[in-house]
């Protein structure tokens, strides 16, 4: 049995029990409910130390008692953003938020071969850092941002980014995060803090010379790779964008001699160690922006629509569908309220989309391309030009010319599906499939077939779907009455379905929301046996009690994942 008052005598930070506290950390975003043991708020790292050495010391003794007893773990929590379950557990939820709240610096510099891109500076910040505070600090030195922000960006922690392998609207041109770590200090199994960041192959080579059990990391990280490197270049999912499984084929970039364990750390949940502090590179984004935005009539039109916008390198490219198209309209007061200003001009804009419902002219695919420059009148010459090149093939399409002609679109791609979650009852938000990636010139094909697939479900559950057509990444979220017996059933069986589609289309499960307690079980299926049994190994490599948020990554069920499925409200 945990010993609270052992553990409170062993760090300065807070360890509660409270109602308030156990009740909070029992959900993030996803469709799950699992309720700590305890919720421990380390003062900082030396309590973070301490803590693993205490956890580690109780799985070692209860791994040789005869006495069965629940095992002690660590799971890392922040902002609680998380849509797969990543940060939930029945054992210890270590909270960041509150003392690992400190952004330590922000410098200005101009180049940066770590990252590949030109970078305009950095930043030093704590995990528990909420994003939109980092954002306003960085802003205010020198114009500069960290790009790979997620639609929750007001909500999530720069940890919680990098735990996911967070990306967003911007990530078509500027990539994801794992993009932007240039370092990560982490607490791994010993207790101790070490610092992970590029080496040479020659300071590799005098890092694996060390005693200790960073340096075994690296010895054994590097034997495995060496003797598995083809087999893990071809696991790599053709996508642009992936946060499935461990990104093992990115750490050894044999053509630079670079060999960096921060690109598996980003994106692995926790299930490795407990991050402690991030070096971020920054740039600075462009200042204006006009947007094309397409109305499609069939998807047939999509692969030439998308090849000709793509040619003018549109900074982003995102999409929504009929269905989106559809709650915006139905729901037109709310959705005017949060845009903010004057109702009944706000009102006016909408006038467009509402004669094309009269007139049965819903498109099947609205697209928004954002192109920014340096200068309006760049940015604005960009868009026409893309506008213009799509003459030849007959889609109604426009140019917007202010910066709230184009929140309107934005406003209905970000909040269409909040508007049904609120306005629908009996039902909440479930989920499990909202993530996926194809490469995007397939999704003319696949996503007839996707819709075939959903179509199935109809009288079960109500979905919206939304995306980064530039990427080829989607996001379905249904809403679901889970207090019905065959909410399991549809869970399962729909996910088989739509994750075979998308392996046999070359994809990826998730492409930004991670694996967690709803995808876990079906990382072995993405990867295959292979693949997913070196998985197992770098977990043991790292983690070798097991003690750092277990059933994430490798080793998660559906029965697991079923048995916490949280119920209607």
């Amino acid at each position: 049995m945990l010993d609270i008052k052992k553990l409170s005598k062993i760090i300065e930070g807070d360890v509660s029990t409270s109602e308030y506290s156990l009740d909070k950390a029992s959900h993030d975003a996803s469709l799950f409910e699992v309720r700590p043991s305890v919720v421990v708020t380390p003062k900082n790292t030396a309590d973070v130390e301490k803590l693993v050495r205490y956890v580690a010391d109780e799985a070692l003794h209860r791994s040789n008692s005869s006495i069965a007893e629940p095992k002690l773990t660590l799971t890392a929590r922040s902002a609680g953003t998380d849509m797969s379950g990543g940060p939930l557990t029945e054992s210890i939820v270590v909270d960041f938020t509150k003392n690992f709240s400190h952004i330590k610096e922000v410098k200005e510099k101009t180049l940066d071969p770590i990252v590949g891109v030109e970078i305009s500076g950095y930043a030093v910040t704590e995990p528990g850092v909420y994003y939109r505070d980092f954002d306003k600090v960085t802003l205010a030195a020198g114009g500069q941002i960290m790009p790979s922000y997620p639609a929750s960006r007001e909500l999530c922690t720069v940890g919680g980014m990098v735990a996911n392998n967070s990306g967003g609207e911007k990530t078509l041109t500027y990539g994801k995060t794992e993009r932007y770590v240039r370092r990560l200090n982490m607490v791994t199994a010993d207790g101790k803090e070490h610092t992970f960041q590029p080496l040479t192959m020659h300071q590799l080579e005098q890092a694996k010379k060390l005693p200790s059990f960073e340096s075994d990391i690296y010895r054994k990280m590097h034997e495995l790779l060496d003797k598995n490197y083809d087999i893990l270049q071809k696991a790599k999912p053709v996508v642009s964008k992936n946060s499935s499984g461990y990104f093992l084929w990115n750490v050894w970039d044999k053509e630079k001699g670079i060999f960096d364990l921060t690109k598996m750390i980003v994106g692995s949940q926790g299930t490795l160690g407990l991050v402690t502090e991030i070096e971020f590179a920054l740039v600075k984004p462009k200042k204006y922006s006009h947007m094309v935005v397409v109305f499609l009539k069939d998807l047939a039109q999509l692969a030439p629509t998308a090849t000709h916008i793509m040619q003018f390198k549109p900074e982003s490219f995102e999409s929504y569908d009929d269905h989106t198209f559809k709650v915006a309209l139905k729901f037109l007061p709310s959705l005017i309220k949060r845009m903010k200003g004057n109702i009944i001009s706000l009102g006016f804009q909408f006038i467009p989309e509402m004669l094309a419902v009269v007139r049965g002219g819903v498109p099947k695919m609205v697209l928004m391309a954002e192109f920014t420059a340096d200068t309006d009148e760049e940015a604005l010459r960009l868009a026409i030009a893309a506008h213009d090149s799509l003459k030849d093939i007959h889609e109604k399409s426009l140019v917007t010319k202010t910066a709230r002609q184009s929140n309107k679109y934005w406003i209905i791609r970000r909040e269409s599906f909040n508007m049904l979650r609120q306005h629908v009852k009996g039902v909440r938000t479930a989920p499990f499939i909202d993530d996926f990636v194809v490469p995007p010139e397939t999704l003319p094909k696949f996503l007839p077939r996707l819709y075939a697939i959903l179509g199935q479900y109809e009288h079960d559950i109500t979905y919206t779907i939304a995306g980064h057509v530039g990427d080829g990444n989607f996001h379905i979220i249904p809403l679901m009455n889970l207090n019905d017996p065959k909410s399991h059933t549809i869970i399962e069986d729909l996910s088989v379905k739509v994750y075979k589609l998308v392996h046999e289309f070359n994809g990826s499960i998730s492409g930004e929301h991670n694996d967690g307690i709803i995808r876990t079980p079906f990382v072995k299926m993405q990867y295959g046996e292979e693949v997913y049994r070196l998985f197992e190994e770098v977990k043991k490599i790292w983690d070798p009690q097991g003690i750092f948020n277990p059933g994430k990554k490798v080793g998660g069920t559906l029965e697991y994942a079923f048995k916490h499925l949280v119920k209607n409200s």
